[in-house]
């Protein structure tokens, strides 16, 4: 079977970290790409700096941050994980960026200026989660699915000139991150609401014993692990087809 992005990525950079000769003195502590305190709330903060400065290149503004910690196991520390660092970045730096221009675009010429873009980190028991919402407008219910399409963007197409670093257009980022995510066990999924605005939630493990590999296999022994049926019928997704009206036996007597 072929590895994905994320797999190859953390395997391919986690071998050259512990078996190069190089070390990285900023980051000692780490084993390999693992960061064993990863402090999520300086992820958050370093994806939407750097987000941050790549809006300001394309519309000369930027909505603020707010961030706020709700850790359940100690609320007087900050959250921390095992956990890889860039693959987080990577998926708040997609959000952040989706959140911004959506919010510029709307706001841009309201009186009230831009509402910022709010961000919760949250720790309980089994989920470590965050959480970042905007007020860009949301988009509808039909579009949520397409957004996880691969080559599907509602940007328009961005420019491929040299030095160009575009801010949304590929349609790859939203994919990828839900990639990166789902790849320790975790998910990424978008809640949104036309003409208010789009809440998206990054969902990993938060314990790190649970926070295996999921790598795909793609066989035919496999398959049947990864359908899955509905706990009971209903009328949106039936199980069965409907029964011939003509051979029912509550058919009346004529």
């Amino acid at each position: 079977s072929t590895p994905s992005p994320a797999a190859t990525r953390s395997i391919s950079s986690t071998h050259t970290l512990l078996f190069g000769n190089d070390t990285n003195p900023a980051h000692p502590k780490h084993i390999g790409s693992i960061d064993p305190t990863c402090n999520v709330a300086e992820v958050v903060r370093d994806a939407y700096d750097t987000a941050k400065m790549l809006c300001e290149k394309y519309y000369m503004a930027a909505p603020e941050l707010k961030i706020e910690e709700f850790n359940m196991k100690n609320p007087k520390k900050p959250i921390q994980a095992v956990y890889v660092p860039s693959h987080l970045f990577h998926m708040l730096f997609e959000l952040f960026k989706n959140s911004m221009r959506a919010t510029v675009e709307l706001h841009e010429n309201s009186s009230e200026g831009l509402p910022p873009v709010k961000a919760k980190v949250t720790l309980g028991k089994e989920d470590l989660s965050v959480k970042i919402s905007d007020r860009g407008g949301g988009v509808p219910l039909r579009k949520i699915d397409r957004l996880f399409n691969y080559m599907y963007s509602t940007a328009p197409t961005p420019s491929l000139e040299p030095g160009t670093v575009p801010l949304a257009g590929f349609g790859y980022g939203l994919p990828i991150s839900r990639l990166y995510a789902r790849y320790f066990q975790g998910d990424l999924k978008l809640y949104s609401m036309e003409g208010v605005g789009t809440d998206a939630v990054i969902y990993l493990k938060a314990l790190s014993s649970e926070s295996f590999e999921r790598l795909p296999v793609f066989n035919k022994s496999a398959l049947r692990h990864y359908k899955t049926s509905p706990e009971a019928d209903d009328w949106s997704n039936p199980s069965k087809e409907p029964r011939d009206a003509s051979k029912s036996k509550y058919k009346a007597n004529r």
